[in-house]
């Protein structure tokens, strides 16, 4: 993961001081590209351990066109909570303490965080158990899932954009149009966070599938690892699905940042040497893309340097 860090020093040398929407400040540069050969190695991070399951339950989240957070809930995957959670707080129906501004507050106020913990755990409690509550409040607006698989028209229909690319892929496979993209400036003001990876565009050469992502929005050191892996998985998994091997995961960022509030982490992190890539391993038994479930997809020989905590920027 060379690259990756390469991206982490780059940024430290020559980012600009911005501000952003949370308050919380951050090194950025404009527009960088990193290229991963996915033939030597699946790009999860070794320089700290790096949470596979999340990231294997999200993209078939995205995949099955999901916009509710119970799904993930049910996986013990809590990477999109705050953003439901916000919705349920700023309801006439919650009678709680006040949660106005939680992420800053709680990375804050110990006392605070143990009050928002209380109201999190009560809140994911509901999702998964009360009828009812995860229709109302566990929805995140037409978010990627949606987009990806059901892009609406202007006459009513919709547009499976993922199905459409994988057929095109497997009957066209030299097209110049294999793309899929979650950026609908109709729906962004309705989305709980507007998309940070817009679009990305399949490639075949060789009998191999690659993958160019473009991302808007880049946090360096919390979400890249989770992006990189994620697309670089979603390229084995269209991959498998159109009988090709795979090739490279080229990776786009436009705003990209590091969190003024991450600089200490990052150079941890640059302290460490990177260790052996993993290998992906997929049941053989499943074969469709739109089957899969978490169990069916693993990292074998994956043997990371440990976890790095990091407060997210909401």
């Amino acid at each position: 993961m060379k690259q990756y860090l390469d991206l982490c020093k780059h940024i430290l040398e020559n980012g600009t001081k911005k501000e952003d929407r949370t308050g919380t400040g951050t090194l950025s540069v404009f527009g960088y590209q990193m290229r991963y050969d996915l033939n030597e190695g699946f790009p999860l991070m070794t320089t700290k351990k790096t949470a596979f399951r999340l990231i294997v339950s999200e993209l078939l989240w995205f995949i099955k066109g999901d916009t509710n957070v119970k799904a993930l809930l049910a996986e013990n995957n809590h990477i999109w909570d705050e953003w439901a959670f916000a919705k349920w707080i700023e309801s006439d129906e919650y009678k709680g303490p006040d949660m106005a501004d939680f992420g800053r507050r709680a990375q804050k106020d110990p006392a605070f965080a143990e009050v928002y913990g209380q109201q999190m755990a009560l809140f994911q409690q509901k999702i998964l158990e009360e009828p009812g509550f995860a229709e109302k409040y566990g929805d995140l607006g037409p978010v990627y899932g949606q987009q990806w698989r059901s892009w609406a028209k202007t006459d009513g229909g919709s547009i499976d954009q993922l199905k459409n690319v994988i057929h095109a892929i497997k009957n066209n496979p030299d097209s110049r149009r294999h793309l899929v993209t979650a950026w609908n400036p109709e729906f962004v003001d309705d989305m709980a966070l507007p998309p940070c990876h817009t679009m990305f565009q399949f490639y075949v050469a060789d009998g191999k599938l690659s993958c160019q992502l473009y991302q808007r929005s880049a946090d360096v050191f919390l979400g890249v690892p989770f992006n990189i892996a994620s697309y670089a998985l979603l390229t084995h998994l269209v991959a498998r699905e159109c009988g090709l091997g795979v090739g490279d995961f080229v990776h786009t960022t436009g705003d990209t940042h590091l969190y003024v509030n991450h600089l200490e982490q990052v150079n941890e992190q640059l302290s460490r040497e990177p260790k052996k890539l993993p290998v992906l391993a997929i049941n053989e038994e499943v074969e469709s893309i739109f089957d899969l479930k978490v169990e069916d997809i693993q990292v074998e020989g994956y043997d990371p340097h440990p976890r790095i905590k990091a407060p997210v920027a909401v």
